[in-house]
């Protein structure tokens, strides 16, 4: 641990520990992953006395499978549920009540320890004599493999936290899977998960935790890998969010998280998870609701609306500008409104789409008939922070493929900075790698006119099936720059699907399109197994629908 964070020198790592910790591994239906997962934590070594697992109700054959590891592990003790919970709260609580060793951790059956994971946990907990360690999960896209940590800022270094009010940013992690927990602790504040079915049960559990007021200790070690599989026939609690009562259950979960810190006086943690809850929960679903029909949309906007009245103005006024936006508007309007535009205004990084209105005094709004939403800040932030807008529209061709680029100016803040150039990067989004880069200039149009840039891509060059994201980069006068991506421009000949001659496969099938946030980006298919895999797609999808 740094000794800045613990305030003294330097400790001493104590020797090898006996077996201490307990995995709680919960499965249902998933005889397809779980023993991957089991595996994963016996696999930790002697640091881990027992796993549990238990087989909540499955009918695919998971108990079984669990039985037979077991014959052959002294470790793995089963646990069968004859009544499915309904979620996983109940199936991790019996699995705490089962646990008899000092320490405790989580593991649901399609994600994996990695190797060290425990160690690293427990090696933390008895040098510092913590309740709660907690260490750094990544998120792996499969089929890909691509990995992207989770709150990778909060885990950025070792610290040692005496009580949760010392970090607020704590509340931020609701996961309850990349932590090691003192069994002690959780049963002498009576601290367990909430019963039957309750989607995000780790939000209220997290919010018990340090409602407790835990010593707590972070590392910067991996210590869980959350394996997403968007392309599963049957998505994960969480992952479902195209019914509105996943967006009901969140709003509920929060509302208890929030009342738990509130009874515990910990106004400061409440603040906190407000704010977050309009960073990233508020902005990830306005991202969505361009997929959502009107019946969805408006009772969405109804009952966040009725959520963010429950909030103090300052919870708003703390949270960062882009979902402050999005919770102002809603506030603002009983129906649903501008919904393109808050689907911009929510992405990471945010855009805002024109117009550009402003009240009288020039101060900057969202809607010239929503005067009690307005952008001030839009006039203070520097320009390298700005929400800017850069449509963008790709015309592949046989001659070349086109990408032209227009930079709007946001209230005259742009024309101060003085755009110069902007790099334009093809990202391989499944292995997070460019492909290609090209930097070109921008172009001023005259006054109140947008800036224009124009590169060329060689689509031919990428030689497999695949997604690409648009990265953009602008580059100011004053030597600063600002990181976004393009907004998916719509018309007449944008967006279709276009066969281009390749001398490696014969074509190439390009389908420019735009990302649920708005995005400009492009999927490529090679030869003829790309264009039978195209057709295998979309006839899956009318199947569906």
């Amino acid at each position: 641990m740094d000794p800045k964070t613990t305030g003294g020198a330097p400790a001493t790592a104590p020797p090898p520990a006996p077996p201490r910790v307990t995995v709680v591994v919960i499965a249902h239906d998933d005889a397809a992953h779980v023993a991957t997962a089991v595996r994963s934590a016996l696999a930790q070594g002697a640091s881990v006395a027992e796993v549990v697992a238990v087989d909540d109700a499955s009918t695919d054959g998971t108990g079984p499978l669990l039985d037979a590891l077991a014959a052959d592990e002294p470790r793995l003790t089963v646990v069968h549920r004859t009544a499915n919970s309904g979620g996983c709260g109940t199936p991790r609580n019996d699995g705490l009540d089962r646990t008899t060793t000092p320490y405790v951790m989580f593991l649901d059956s399609d994600d994996v320890l990695p190797p060290g994971a425990t160690d690293a946990l427990l090696t933390a907990a008895r040098l510092h004599g913590t309740d709660l360690v907690s260490g750094l999960c990544v998120r792996r896209e499969l089929p890909s493999g691509q990995e992207t940590p989770w709150l990778a800022r909060l885990y950025a270094r070792p610290a040692l936290i005496p009580e949760p009010a010392h970090r607020p940013a704590l509340v931020r992690d609701t996961l309850c899977v990349n932590k090691l927990y003192r069994t002690g602790f959780l049963r002498d504040h009576g601290v367990r998960f909430p019963e039957g079915r309750c989607l995000y049960e780790d939000f209220v559990f997290t919010a018990r935790v340090l409602a407790a007021r835990p010593r707590t200790a972070l590392i910067p070690d991996t210590v869980y890998v959350w394996q997403v599989r968007r392309t599963a026939e049957r998505l994960s609690l969480s992952l479902d969010r195209s019914g509105i009562g996943n967006w009901q259950a969140r709003l509920d979960a929060h509302r208890t998280a929030v009342g738990l810190l509130l009874d515990a006086g910990e106004k400061q943690l409440a603040r906190a998870a407000r704010t977050h809850f309009v960073d990233h929960s508020l902005r990830m679903y306005a991202r969505e609701l361009g997929l959502r029909d009107a019946a969805y949309r408006t009772a969405w906007w109804q009952a966040t609306r009725a959520h963010l009245e429950t909030f103090d103005a300052a919870d708003l006024d703390a949270a960062p500008s882009p979902g402050r936006v999005v919770g102002r508007v809603v506030l603002a309007s009983p129906t649903p409104r501008d919904l393109p535009r808050l689907r911009e205004i929510a992405a990471r990084p945010a855009r805002l789409l024109p117009p550009y209105p402003a009240d009288p005094d020039g101060t900057p709004l969202w809607a010239a008939d929503l005067p009690g939403v307005p952008l001030d800040h839009l006039l203070e932030r520097p320009a390298h922070l700005l929400p800017v807008t850069v449509e963008g529209e790709l015309r592949p061709g046989v001659r070349g493929t086109r990408l032209r680029l227009r930079l709007h100016d946001l209230y005259g803040r742009l024309a101060e900075a003085g755009p110069r150039t902007v790099d334009v990067t093809l990202l391989d989004r499944h292995r997070g790698v460019p492909a290609q880069r090209h930097t070109v200039p921008l172009t001023a149009g005259g006054p109140g006119a947008p800036w224009t840039a124009e590169a060329r891509l060689d689509l031919p060059a990428l030689t497999r099936t695949g997604t690409w994201d648009i990265r953009l980069r602008l580059h100011f006068t004053d030597a600063t720059h600002r990181d976004t991506t393009p907004h998916a421009a719509t018309g007449p000949g944008l967006l279709r699907r276009t066969a281009l001659p390749s001398r490696r496969h014969g074509l190439l099938l390009v389908q420019p399109y735009a990302t649920h946030s708005g995005s400009l980006a492009l999927r490529t298919a090679p030869g003829l197994r790309g264009l039978l895999a195209v057709t295998r797609r979309r006839a899956s999808r009318l199947l569906r629908r």
